[in-house]
């Protein structure tokens, strides 16, 4: 697909509606391109003074603020609220340069009704690193609401700031930063990018300083960055920099789109994960731990702990009620996987 094309790629494929998700492609070359592709789009409005792109549609609300820091190096924020479940692609065309990798850290809500009780939700927490030419699927949920960062870079940016710089001590990175596809995501991975991601948005949301507060921008952007790298060597998956094919990676997200829509029941299985994604039990098993560095099963597992310790927070959810919502068969053997994940029995963590 070229450029010109698109116009007619987007007549055909804007909010197709494809198991119960409407479409959203749009160009993913570069910031530049991206920007141009979504302003095309006729839910959008765009106003170039305030570098701001917003929409108010049947299927979202949402804002999109972004900057060109300096050549080579982005950086954009969205604001979105979803009215109808949406599949965001992205897409390449063959006429523009295709050498931005995408640095994306996001936080968002997710609702999961609960009979006799109000929509629990799930604070998710999550870090994304995409290569080039890797067509990312992301599919997002009816009543989701967050906020997502994402940090573009070129290859001769990486060049100068990444491969050369102090990032390289940890021996892996030159290799990683090459031209093969890849798609990888972390959960809840870096504490300190909560607070440097609300001062990145305070920046950008002061309309009226767009031209003087580059300077700083770049320097908290930076430390985002940092911040990532310093904790994404937990696990080997960045020291493996394993490639798979963009349908593997499709496919990858349509079996994490399952097991989040069934995440309060049991785990479904792999064999049924696999049937659904037409693809096999152990090829699917394998490219699921590249992408999340865990199991389904694990991930499953992970989501659902991850919100219990948020309902044991922020809400007087009875214990026993939570380990139902989390999809265990009795309040035992959820108090027992949670003191496994958290070194503390629900009750403790509670009134601590």
């Amino acid at each position: 697909m070229t450029t010109n094309d698109w116009a007619k790629h987007i007549q055909k494929f804007l909010f197709l509606l494809k198991d119960d998700f409407f479409e959203l492609p749009y160009l993913s070359n570069s910031p530049q391109v991206m920007l141009d592709s979504l302003i095309k789009l006729p839910v959008m409005k765009h106003n170039a003074l305030k570098q701001l792109i917003s929409s108010d549609n049947a299927f979202w609300k949402g804002k999109m603020r972004y900057r060109k820091i300096e050549e080579g190096f982005w950086i954009l924020e969205t604001n979105i609220a979803l009215k109808e479940n949406v599949l965001a692609k992205a897409t390449y065309t063959k006429d523009h340069l295709k050498d931005y990798y995408i640095l994306s850290f996001s936080v968002f809500e997710y609702k999961f009704p609960f009979k006799g009780s109000e929509d629990i939700i799930l604070l998710s927490t999550c870090w994304t690193f995409y290569k080039p030419e890797t067509e990312v699927a992301t599919y997002f949920y009816k009543g989701t609401e967050g906020k997502f960062f994402n940090i573009a870079m070129n290859k001769e940016w990486v060049d100068q700031n990444i491969k050369s710089g102090k990032f390289c001590k940890k021996g892996v990175l030159e290799n990683f930063f090459n031209t093969q596809k890849g798609f990888y995501t972390w959960l809840d991975l870096a504490p300190k990018a909560h607070v440097l991601s609300k001062k990145i948005s305070k920046i950008l949301e002061a309309e009226d300083k767009i031209n003087l507060n580059t300077l700083e921008l770049r320097k908290c952007s930076m430390k985002l960055i940092t911040e990532f790298f310093n904790n994404s060597f937990e696990d080997s998956r960045i020291a493996d920099n394993i490639s798979l094919s963009n349908l593997d990676y499709y496919n990858v997200a349509k079996a994490e789109k399952m097991i989040l829509h069934n995440l309060q029941s049991s785990f479904l299985g792999i064999d049924k994960i696999a049937s659904e994604v037409n693809t096999s039990p152990t090829k699917l098993k394998a490219n699921f731990k590249i992408v999340f560095g865990f199991s389904m099963l694990q991930y499953h597992k992970e989501k659902n702990m991850l919100l219990a310790k948020q309902l044991l927070q922020n809400s007087e959810v009875e214990i026993q009620i939570i380990a139902v919502i989390t999809g265990y068969e009795s309040a035992s053997k959820f108090a027992a996987a949670f003191k496994k994940r958290f070194g503390q029995l629900p009750s403790v963590f509670r009134e601590n």
